[in-house]
């Protein structure tokens, strides 16, 4: 019969070797299972440089994004879809600039440029994205009189796209976010993950901020509160 120190060695060993579902894989590196999936959020034209709404350095999270993908067998990918005159829009509000912000019956919220329009090339995602094996693609922001930073839930904290449906019907655990941008869509998609009960991850160098008004460090803040774990590409196992 095993002491108590031959279980907490064996079991040690087991983890170290990364046999067990979420286990840490060599060198202390976070290993992928079937049970994970990677969420490439809004790595559109509009939000990359010369775009509408460009995200500084946005195109740099590209190929941070098509390495780790490789790893990944389970891929969702997200889309802005806004209508042309969206209530986001600073165009449809009389008076009003970009990045001020209005009250609407949802809450406050922040007017942007004129982006991501459906159907427009500044709607596509980047053609640079390599990425393949990915099984869906949710499209967010459609309905008119409502944004919808988050891939789960839109502003008006009700209306769901579904996804959390899915990634559970398909058995998946662990959520690794990505994409444009960290303080606005990543930031509320990792939090409505963690809500709806995923173990969630923001990976920083596959991400960029707009970080208006304070708002990426204050993201941040949010997101380590939920318990989102903010990691780096090299702390994943690809």
């Amino acid at each position: 019969m095993l002491d108590r120190r031959e279980v907490f060695a064996r079991v040690g060993a087991i983890f170290a070797a990364g046999l067990l579902p979420g286990a840490a894989g060599a060198a202390g590196k976070i290993s992928i299972d079937d049970a994970s999936a990677l969420l490439v959020i809004d790595v559109q034209n509009c939000f990359l440089p010369g775009g509408s709404l460009a995200v500084r350095d946005g195109d740099q999270v590209i190929p941070v994004i098509n390495r780790i993908a490789k790893g990944f067998a389970n891929v969702v990918m997200t889309q802005d879809w806004h209508t042309a005159g969206h209530v986001s829009f600073a165009s449809s509000h009389g008076g009003k600039k970009p990045f001020e912000t209005i009250d609407l019956k949802y809450g406050k919220q922040v007017l942007w440029p004129d982006h991501c329009v459906q159907g427009t090339d500044g709607a596509a995602l980047s053609k640079d994205l390599s990425i393949p094996q990915a099984g869906l693609i949710i499209r967010k922001g459609h309905h008119k009189e409502v944004d919808s930073y988050s891939a789960f839930t839109e502003a008006d904290g009700k209306t769901t796209t579904g996804l959390a449906g899915y990634l559970k019907a398909r058995k998946l655990k662990r959520l690794f976010v990505a994409g444009l941008a960290t303080d606005f869509c990543v930031a509320w998609t990792a939090l409505d993950a963690r809500k709806a009960g995923f173990e969630t991850y923001v990976i920083e160098d596959a991400c960029r901020g707009i970080d208006t008004q304070g708002s990426l460090a204050k993201a941040w803040a949010d997101m380590a509160k939920a318990g989102v774990k903010r990691i780096q590409s090299a702390d994943i196992a690809v």
